[in-house]
This record gives structure tokens, sequence and C-alpha cells, in this order.
């Protein structure tokens, strides 16, 4: 606090930075540099994550940085094989949570490994893995045994929200919350796509926070993602999920960054005004904004 309080004074008295000591002419940089750049951090699973689901695959997060250039840093906390709940339990967001500076912006996408049924006894590596959360859409609990700790496990929505409400008390700008991305929905031979269940609980979880007037705003990434998809054809698709149907090879992974950024543009985020793709640009190759009513919260 006193450093920033400081540099206008300095400035005053007409000292050039190669009067100050090099490390403080750093700090004063890095200062300035904090106060104008957010960061924007993702909680996600493997689909997003740094090295993907290994074997050569990637996450999309991992190319969301070349989409707002200087306007953002992005900081890619997803982590493969997470759940919100592991997420939770594990203090991941209490990391973010930790790290995170007003003006910041926050994207959370769970989904892929949410599903499945809360089974008793589980560790790490068998039962449900401490994975899915207690069924429901409010308050409700459950109560397991997990890794021989006893666990409270709450619903989907719950973990997402209390994380979003965090954030927001911390000072962040707004908060994402983003539709799972689809399997390949060229799989089955025909171009198939539905959205899951946990599209709702994202879309419920946003309007109960109050929506686009509290800063929580919702991406139909996975919707965006299937468009994209159905676009390149089966052919391409197909080739560009090496290791299973929802572990994405590179080039795939970055049109899935695409999509989710057309999804952000399409909307009415503010996180939107920093990106430097063009939409129009993005929807020549991924598709156009998808049709949406007052009543949808992007």
């Amino acid at each position: 606090m006193k450093l920033q309080s400081s540099l206008p004074y300095l400035l005053g008295l007409g000292l050039a930075a190669s009067a100050l000591p090099q490390g403080l002419t750093e700090r004063l940089g890095n200062v300035a540099s904090r106060a104008t750049v957010p960061t924007i951090w993702v909680a996600g699973d493997s689909t997003t994550a740094p090295d993907g689901g290994h074997n050569g695959t990637e996450g999309w997060g991992q190319y969301l940085q070349y989409s707002f250039g200087t306007n953002a840093r992005v900081n890619n906390s997803a982590y493969a094989g997470r759940s919100a709940r592991s997420f939770a339990r594990e203090g991941r967001f209490d990391r973010i949570a930790q790290a995170i500076q007003p003006g910041d912006w926050v994207v959370i996408e769970f989904g892929i490994n949410d599903a499945g049924t809360l089974t008793n006894g589980s560790t790490s590596s068998t039962g449900d893995k401490g994975r899915p959360p207690c069924p429901g859409v409010g308050d409700e609990t459950c109560t397991v045994t997990f890794n021989n700790v006893t666990e409270t496990v709450y619903t989907f929505p719950h973990y997402i929200k209390t994380a979003a409400s965090k954030f927001l008390d911390l000072g962040a700008s707004g908060i994402i919350i983003s539709e799972q991305l689809p399997t390949n929905v060229w799989e089955s031979g025909t171009y198939t796509f539905k959205q899951s269940r946990f599209a709702y609980y994202d879309m419920l979880s946003v309007l109960e926070l109050g929506g686009p007037s509290a800063h929580v705003y919702f991406v139909q990434h996975g919707s965006y993602a299937a468009q994209a998809q159905k676009l390149l054809g089966k052919d391409v698709v197909d080739k560009e999920y090496p290791m299973d149907h929802t572990h994405t090879a590179p080039f795939l992974a970055d049109v899935h960054s695409q999509a989710f950024v057309l999804g952000l543009k399409c909307g009415t985020s503010p996180l939107a005004g920093l990106v430097v793709n063009a939409t129009a640009r993005i929807e020549m190759e991924r598709g156009s904004c998808l049709p949406a009513n007052a009543t949808l919260p992007i």
C-alpha cells in the first residue's frame, strides 16, 4: 500500500525512473502493471487443464491467453480428474481465493467428472473416487466416508455458488460459470449433442447468484464447442480424440478455447471487451452466436 501511494509523490518530485534503485523501479512497474491488467483464473478438470488427460492431450484453458493478448493474464488452475466437489475438498478454490486480486475474473467449468452415485467407503482410486455431489440443487447434504474420513457432501450448485460468492466478496470483477464440454459429438457416426444436466445446474447457479446484474454470467461453452465440432466434421474431430471420447489433442483444445471466447463475445459480460479476437473472425470458423432470449443469463 505504501509503495503504491508513494509513486505519484516520487513522480511529482521529478525523479526519473533511472534515478531510482533498480529493484524499486521493477517493483513500481509491477504494481502499475498489476493494477491495470487483470488475471483470469480458470477452475476446471482435465478438459481444461494443462496437459489435459495426458498422453498427448491438452486442455482448452491452455489456449485462452491467445484471445486476451496483453489485456489480461490467464492462470489455468484446472486440474485433471477433479469435480466441483473434489476441487473444493482439496482446497483448490481456496488457493485461487488466496491469490485473487480486486479486478480479476474467475471462470468455473465442471461437469465431466461430476456424474455418478455417491458410494460410501470410496477412496481416491476406488468407488466413486470422491467426485459425485449430493443429489439435489439446493441445501441438501449427504454424509459419506471417503479415504477413511467422514465427509459432508453438498450439491453441485452449492459448490459452484460457494466458490463464486467467495471470489466476488474478495473483489473479483465477475464470475463466468461455463457449461461443460461435450464428448466427441461424432462418436455414434452421426452428429449428436445434448446438454447435460450440469448445464441446467450452471444456469440455476448463475440465476441464484443474481445473474449479470450481480456480475455473474453463463457461457454456453459446451453448446458452442458442439457447434464447432459439427462444422469441422467427423473425420477431423475423430482424429482429435486420440485417447478416448473426452480428452482432446491440441488442435481441438484450441478450437474449444475459441468456442468459449465466441460464447463470451455473444453474451453481455464486460470480460468480452478484453478479447482481442473479433467476433466476426471467430464466427467464420467456429459458427455464429447461438439463439438466446432475455431469460438466459449470458
